[in-house]
């Protein structure tokens, strides 16, 4: 029978939840973004309500624990830990960066040889939160661990080593800026809220599951605002190619 896991995500524009019953999967995918903070509980208990389950029913709670926008990352975070503490329920961090993996690997159906993926999100600010992944044998390896990277950075890195496939809204958003080199690209989303529940249901088996208070985003930027002094250091350390003070 199917363990009880609720999961959420609020790392990107969108908002995904998902509900691993022991009748099967509930999913939906909403607007994120601003949205996320008034809409994310409702859309959470109406999943349950769907699959005749309570909160105190839930084994665990899954929720992206980034990199990705910081309100977002705070949101899921806050949110999970809320939920869990009600009913002394464990947490599962998952990469937000995987997820794109995960929902693009599943878009390409490539059989199952092992899969080398890089996925580059838009962090806005001219930079990229990226990392690469491999898929093997039914599980993910992080090869390159999720990083705040520099356009110049990102480019040089990639000239050395060209990705073979990509996932991500990098793709679109630098599209004449990063050298793709033939790399197979997905820069669109499939099921966001599917790609949750399988790395949720993996954490899962893997018994990675923590206490509450033990959770807390990842936040790849110490700031995010800057004063025009740092502004002006940031972007000419970007146009020399350096990385981002």
């Amino acid at each position: 029978m199917n363990p009880c896991l609720l999961a959420l995500d609020t790392s990107t524009d969108q908002l995904a939840v998902a509900l691993l019953a022991p009748d099967g999967e509930f999913s939906r995918v909403e607007p994120g973004g601003p949205l996320a903070s008034a809409s994310l509980i409702p859309a959470l208990m109406q999943l349950l309500s769907e699959a005749g389950l309570t909160l105190a029913q839930v084994q665990a709670i899954a929720f992206g624990q980034g990199p990705g926008a910081f309100t977002g990352l705070r949101t899921a975070c806050a949110v999970a830990q809320g939920l869990a503490f009600a009913h002394d329920t464990p947490v599962l961090a998952i990469d937000s960066l995987l997820i794109a993996a995960e929902d693009a690997r599943v878009q390409a159906s490539d059989g199952a040889a092992p899969q080398d993926w890089w996925v580059a999100m838009d962090a806005r600010m001219d930079e990229v939160y990226a990392a690469r992944y491999r898929f093997d044998a039914g599980a993910w390896q992080v090869l390159v661990a999720p990083q705040l990277w520099s356009l110049p950075a990102l480019a040089a890195a990639w000239a050395a080593d060209p990705p073979r496939q990509v996932a991500g809204s990098a793709i679109t958003a630098f599209a004449d800026r990063l050298p793709w080199d033939g790399a197979a690209l997905w820069p669109q989303v499939g099921n966001r809220a599917g790609a949750l529940l399988r790395l949720a249901s993996a954490a899962w088996d893997q018994g990675l599951g923590m206490a509450a208070d033990q959770a807390l985003p990842l936040y790849l930027r110490d700031k995010v605002a800057l004063t025009t002094a740092e502004r002006m250091a940031r972007r000419d350390a970007l146009a020399s190619g350096g990385a981002a003070p």
